[in-house]
């Protein structure tokens, strides 16, 4: 197979496709190191419950630490979690146009091959973890039940993105396990206003498949709210913005952190403003945006933990 026909379909000319070794590019592809937006999406509500865990604390000495330690977790989970994503759906990712070019569906890595990968990855994972306290441990292997039940999440309920969100921001507990030893008002905060980011941005990914879902029988919200895709965000994203800052506001934060938010929360109406749910590239485009939505919440979450601990 030629090194462009084993290219996936909406991830090409990267550094995968064109610097790394060719026996490594299909692993790479399933760990989705070719397209990284994920595992920063994982990482963003890790680095905001740090930050704003250290704020609380007053203490940023290990914060540099834990960041890169989230950041190391982050990538390793992710990649574990898109790998069993592609083992229970291989059936499936063969009958879509987009994702038929992945590892599995186009015998590029077989089943069990796949399957030690997920194991190496997620001892990675695990190595990074148990860096932490053990309520932190503990508290981290809680979230692979909800990662282990996603992928059959979309045969049964419309609301997939809700499982995912309850997934892709547990880490908005982590920060307070790992920095305070417990999860409290504020963190749960956190984690649902992360919950209802998730489930907006998700939607919009979820919208360039809608069709091919359609005709293989895959449910999603982007289905399920289909032509009033905007109202639903304009709820979403604005529960996103209304629960992070009551987790702010219990917190205690100061004004950078809240000029975080307010950037944050006028980037995501940037996105609401651009969408057109038919154009698939541009909701490629919003939903990979919102890594910068939320990098603009952590700088202000960050620079008031740096103040607080002055």
């Amino acid at each position: 197979m030629s090194g462009d026909a084993a290219r996936v379909a909406d991830a090409t000319g990267n550094w995968v496709d064109t610097i790394a070794p060719p026996w490594s590019r299909p692993y790479l592809r399933l760990s989705r190191l070719d397209r990284p937006i994920g595992s920063w999406l994982l990482l963003m509500p890790c680095w905001w419950s740090a930050a704003l865990a250290a704020g609380v604390t007053g203490h940023i000495g290990q914060l540099p630490l834990i960041l890169a330690l989230f950041f190391l977790g982050a990538f390793a989970m992710r990649g574990a979690g898109c790998t069993w994503n592609d083992i229970t759906d291989r059936d499936l990712d063969a009958r879509v146009e987009r994702t038929r070019s992945r590892p599995i569906p186009a015998g590029q890595v077989s089943v069990p091959q796949a399957a030690v990968f997920l194991v190496a990855q997620a001892l990675i994972g695990l190595v990074v973890l148990l860096q932490f306290n053990r309520f932190a441990v503990i508290t981290g292997i809680a979230s692979l039940a909800i990662v282990a039940v996603y992928p059959f999440m979309k045969r049964i309920t419309w609301w997939p993105q809700v499982v995912l969100g309850l997934a892709f921001s547990w880490g908005a507990l982590m920060g307070f396990a790992v920095t305070l030893g417990r999860i409290d008002a504020t963190a749960l905060l956190l984690y649902a206003g992360s919950i209802a980011w998730v489930i907006g941005y998700d939607t919009i990914y979820a919208h360039q498949d809608a069709e091919d879902d359609a005709l293989i029988g895959v449910k999603s919200t982007a289905r399920l709210f289909g032509a009033r895709t905007d109202r639903a965000l304009v709820i979403f994203y604005g529960l996103a913005v209304v629960l992070i800052g009551a987790a702010l506001a219990l917190a205690g934060a100061g004004f950078p952190a809240w000029i975080g938010l307010v950037a944050f929360a006028a980037h995501l109406v940037w996105q609401m403003r651009r969408l057109e749910i038919s154009d698939p590239a541009l909701c490629l485009r919003l939903f990979k945006s919102n890594r910068d939505a939320g990098l603009l919440l952590f700088t202000g979450l960050l620079v008031d933990a740096v103040m607080r601990a002055g």
